[in-house]
């Protein structure tokens, strides 16, 4: 079958098409009468619309001078509230929310389904906010000046118009703006090519370029450090989804920042910290993939307005903070005055090392290993604000741990001590009595051994069971423990097992694991999914007729894949805002900026890896007489990411080629594919019927999952 925009279904690529958008109604309107067949869909809708409204609920928290903010969403304000609170407050039982801004409100006065995507405030007066609104959840926003003071946005502010936008303050009337202002401004990837500065009162069109891009890079972007006696701003370009190249903006010219081209490099104070992607010679040392580098800020050619104008650059002294051991990685790391406060990751469980600057120059960087309790995710934010003098949390950081099992609670950390003191803690969203969660490995078709994690009934109850598997391997993400409410009352409640496969192309092992699947080795994260599949079915836990996969974005293709692989393995495939058709991925929306992850379809030796495993593709190849199990594709009609035509396209041709599928399409939501909670609770609803009907024997060959007569 044709790929291009000669196929029957090509139509379906117009987003708002009033043909396709025809087909999407009626697509959905039969998932959802099919699915609300399930006895227990309105009490299963409900219950997780609770959870995810539940008052308890940790808030999310971001410090700007004297307040934490915070965005809020439940039931009585499904877009949200978007709010403060005075920082000695926030330990409270019932802190003094101020509310800055209604976002359900605005939707109402300007009719438009506004949802909110973040602010930034102004350094030197946090009062001053750009405050970033999306419509229905996509990825381009409104920007818009707001004092948080008078809690009203500013008439005669700074406003940027709807786009995929990278801003950023500069001063109190300069911001560096880079966005889509026509032909030439944006990337082949859809993201901005240019960085401006933009004086209050001027026109944009008319600010002057800072620093540019390439077409064929992914996008431009800026950031401004405005600690005091360290000042800098720092410019650059995505030349790839994993390289860049960074230069310090001074005095009007740019000043190119020594790092690898695939190497994270941050200046902090007088330091730069370098975390290495691949090997690296650095200072006359070789230092492994992983590992994270600590050195003079000059080593990298960076200055700061406490440096001599000109100073030479000094000679490079790397000192290792963290060098990766066999099953261990770096997941981050975040700043107090004075200390870094790693997270890392040993067999997939956290834990936490701080590390104090030296005390003088050329001084010793000091290591502390922090106790965890028993093991768990743990989420570390510092809470110190350097705008800030005789700060009260200079030295303070939350950690945030949550499990399987474990509801989420936030601890106040100090650096040095040992102790800790529990802020909030939401109580259990689902009964886990008799639940337990095992880590097992399985062992794929090249010998590698993949972990996979277990939820469900003790090890007495061995047997099979509805099971649940899910998985992303890509990008270097990282699939951890943490709390899945809607998992538990959707699923581990009613009996079923739930399993998380840690499959290569994640960040679980640092970057030597992800890489390990990108471009022509993106079969292994297939190979160990269905691994961890036959894993599961070999100790008798379940059987193909009750495994049932799910998994979005790139998950999504990952469960595509598979699917047509190995359709014997699985009795139902839930994919959500999928990519599917790989021959064209790099030719919808953002897709153009994963080439490096999946590599270019255009390039015959790339297409002779990549057309092996490209779902749409592998479908139209798919031997007569073999039956899928039945899938239901799950999108968003505003993902500006990944283009809704993936699903749309996919679900047409299984129904084109009589096999059992149902397709359900949200208006909102972007790449989330909701925009508050009643749309994720109706969509993670939907999951959880489609997957008992099919795997627990409801409904099995019934209504719309009946092979359709057409694909219209």
């Amino acid at each position: 079958m044709l790929d291009g925009p000669d196929a029957a279904d090509a139509f379906l690529e117009g987003v708002l098409d009033p043909d396709a958008l025809d087909w999407v109604r009626q697509r959905s309107a039969e998932a959802r009468q099919a699915l609300q067949s399930w006895p227990d869909f309105e009490p299963t809708l409900l219950a997780v619309q609770a959870a995810l409204d539940a008052p308890g609920r940790i808030p999310s928290l971001s410090r700007r001078g004297a307040h934490f903010y915070n965005f809020w969403q439940d039931r009585d304000h499904p877009r949200g509230l978007w709010r403060r609170v005075p920082i000695e407050a926030v330990a409270r039982t019932d802190p003094p929310w101020e509310l800055l801004l209604d976002v359900d409100a605005l939707g109402r006065e300007e009719g438009v389904a506004w949802t909110f995507a973040g602010m930034q405030a102004l350094a030197t007066a946090p009062d001053r906010v750009l405050v970033s609104l999306s419509r229905g959840g996509a990825d381009a926003v409104a920007v818009r000046e707001f004092d948080a003071a008078s809690r009203r946005f500013i008439p005669e502010g700074f406003r940027l118009d709807e786009a995929k936008t990278d801003v950023v303050w500069l001063d109190a009337d300069t911001l560096l703006v880079g966005t889509d202002l026509g032909p030439g401004s944006l990337t082949d990837s859809g993201y901005p090519r240019q960085i401006r500065s933009w004086r209050r009162g001027e026109p944009l069109s008319a600010a002057p370029i800072v620093f540019e891009g390439e077409p064929g890079d992914v996008s431009v972007f800026a950031s401004v450090d405005s600690t005091p006696g360290h000042e800098r701003v720092v410019v650059g370009r995505s030349r790839s989804f994993y390289e860049t190249d960074l230069h310090q903006w001074r005095d009007g010219r740019l000043h190119p920042l020594s790092k690898p081209s695939d190497a994270r490099l941050v200046l902090w104070k007088d330091h730069a910290l370098m975390e290495l992607r691949s090997p690296a010679r650095l200072g006359g040392d070789d230092w492994p993939a992983g590992a994270l580098l600590v050195a003079p800020a000059p080593a990298v050619g960076a200055s700061s307005r406490a440096s001599p104008p000109g100073e030479p650059r000094a000679p490079a002294r790397w000192t290792p903070l963290f060098l990766p051991a066999a099953g261990q990685a770096l997941q981050g790391w975040d700043c107090t005055r004075d200390a870094l406060v790693l997270q890392l990751l040993d067999q997939v469980v956290s834990r936490i090392e701080e590390w104090r600057e030296p005390a003088e120059p050329g001084g010793a960087w000091q290591r502390r290993a922090v106790p965890q309790g028993a093991p768990a995710t743990l989420s570390v934010n510092a809470w110190h604000d350097p705008m800030v003098a005789d700060d009260p949390l200079a030295d303070a950081y939350a950690v945030v741990r949550s499990g399987y099992l474990e509801p989420p609670a936030r601890w106040l950390h100090r650096v040095g001590s040992d102790e800790a003191v529990r802020l909030q803690a939401l109580p259990p969203q689902f009964d886990a009595a008799g639940l337990q969660v095992e880590q097992a490995f399985a062992t794929s078709a090249d010998g590698t051994r993949v972990p996979y994690f277990l939820v469900g009934p003790e090890a007495a109850d061995a047997q099979p069971r509805p099971t649940l598997l899910y998985g992303y391997g890509g990008f270097e993400i990282s699939l951890t423990p943490g709390y899945p409410a809607s998992v538990g009352l959707g699923w581990l409640q009613r009996g079923g097992r739930y399993a998380v496969a840690n499959i290569r192309g994640g960040g679980e092992f640092g970057p030597a694991w992800h890489q390990a699947a990108l471009r022509e080795h993106r079969q292994r994260a297939f190979d160990d999914f269905a691994a961890v599949a036959e894993h599961l079915i070999e100790r008798g836990l379940t059987t193909p007729g009750q495994l049932g996969i799910q998994g979005g974005s790139n998950g999504g293709l990952l469960v595509g894949a598979v699917m047509l692989q190995r359709p014997e393995l699985f009795g139902a495939v839930v994919c959500e805002v999928p990519l599917l058709d790989m021959r064209r991925y790099h030719r919808l929306l953002a897709g153009a900026s994963w080439m490096a992850e999946y590599g270019d379809p255009d390039d015959p030796a790339d297409w002779a890896f990549i057309g092996r495993y490209s779902p749409l593709q592998a479908l139209d190849r798919l031997p007569a007489g073999t039956r899928l199990p039945p899938m239901l594709l799950l999108t968003s009609t505003r993902d500006d990411r990944v283009h809704p035509a993936h699903a749309r396209r996919m679900a047409w041709r299984l129904r084109a080629a009589g096999q059992a599928v149902l397709y359900w399409e949200n208006t909102e939501g972007g790449h989330a594919g909701a925009a508050d909670s009643g749309q994720r609770a109706l969509w993670q609803t939907l999951a959880y019927a489609f997957l008992w009907q099919r795997l627990n024997g409801q409904g099995a060959d019934g209504g719309a999952l009946t092979a359709p007569s057409s694909p219209a």
